[in-house]
């Protein structure tokens, strides 16, 4: 099922949804089930799977010279999602990134999606790689989420790279696309920013799921500026609760986020990871409260890997 139908099917009732991480490569999925199984109880209406593009590493040769060598820490999104859809019977979404594909890879990634029936896709233009100063998109491929979004329309179409298939299959994806409250970090206003996530939304995305945020403010004032575009698809908040003290100066810095007085307060005060965690998830379940007494569609949780802290909140709601 397709998330606005998720959304359509709920009459106004907020859903519960979160976000994985694939494993490591090496690592088998135990501990992804370890960590996804306990929110299942809660019904959750989708689950994202994140991609994870190349990385460089430079080894060190017998004569000296440094090699250059492309490693993929977190393969499994494909493997994931299947099981997650097949097992669980919960539509899962694959992220799919313009980074590190060129359009032939992205249309066969999309071709094995829709043959193991996924039918939902979150379309993201990925990050540079730490090497790069600023995101260089492959040789043909996208550099634009947008451009990303269109292909995949055209796929819906019935449109191939190769103009020359006889009658051939549409696929069905619905696309989701990121949108930032506080601005992505890479634009220079948020106005800006608003008009690329506009384009994304002309181009075929029909639901815009957001970047965390700790102040709700940020997430009603982004809805406002939305609607003022015509942005009118479903905007879904992401959320994460606080757990370690390092993340105090962590998340800014990754996600170039703002963190409210308030919250900052109560973490410095605190004297242990485990006073952090209780913190976050007191902060985190009133941003909830607050966020499904607006209506919101469904409130969307960022794992990175960890369940219990989210299993805290979310037994709150979903119990």
């Amino acid at each position: 099922m397709k998330v606005t139908e998720h959304i359509k099917q709920a009459e106004g009732k907020t859903l519960f949804s979160f976000e994985i991480l694939p494993p490591k490569k090496g690592e088998n999925l135990d501990g992804i089930l370890k960590n996804t199984t306990p929110l299942l109880k809660y019904s959750p209406s989708f689950i994202d799977v994140t991609y994870h593009r190349e990385e460089h590493e430079y080894i060190e040769r017998p004569d000296g010279l440094l090699e250059k060598k492309i490693v993929k820490k977190r393969p499994g999104t494909v493997g994931t999602c299947a099981i997650i859809q097949h097992k669980f019977g919960i539509d899962a979404i694959p992220h799919i990134l313009c980074g590190g594909f060129n359009q032939e890879e992205t249309e066969n990634l999309l071709i094995d999606l829709d043959f193991i029936g996924i039918n939902n896709i979150m379309a993201l233009r990925g990050d540079s790689l730490k090497s790069e100063t600023y995101f260089k998109p492959e040789k043909d491929g996208h550099h634009f989420a947008a451009d990303l979004v269109e292909q995949v329309i055209n796929l819906n179409n019935g449109t191939y790279l190769d103009s020359s298939l006889k009658n051939p299959a549409k696929t069905n994806f619905q696309v989701g696309v990121a949108g930032y409250p506080e601005k992505h970090m890479e634009a220079a206003s948020l106005d800006q920013d608003l008009k690329f996530l506009k384009k994304k939304v002309d181009a075929g995305a029909e639901y815009i799921v957001t970047q965390m945020f700790f102040d709700n403010q940020k997430y009603f004032d982004f809805i406002e500026k939305c609607k003022s575009l015509n942005i009118n698809v479903p905007i879904i908040p992401g959320l994460k609760p606080f757990s370690t003290l390092r993340q105090l100066s962590l998340i800014p810095h990754r996600f170039h986020i703002d963190i409210p007085n308030e919250l900052i307060k109560k973490i410095e005060n605190c004297k242990t990871n485990r006073d952090v965690k209780n913190i976050g998830i007191d902060w985190c379940i009133q941003q909830c409260q607050e966020l499904k007494d607006f209506g919101v569609p469904a409130l969307h949780f960022y794992s990175m890997g960890k369940s219990d802290n989210i299993e805290a909140v979310v037994k709150e709601f979903f119990d």
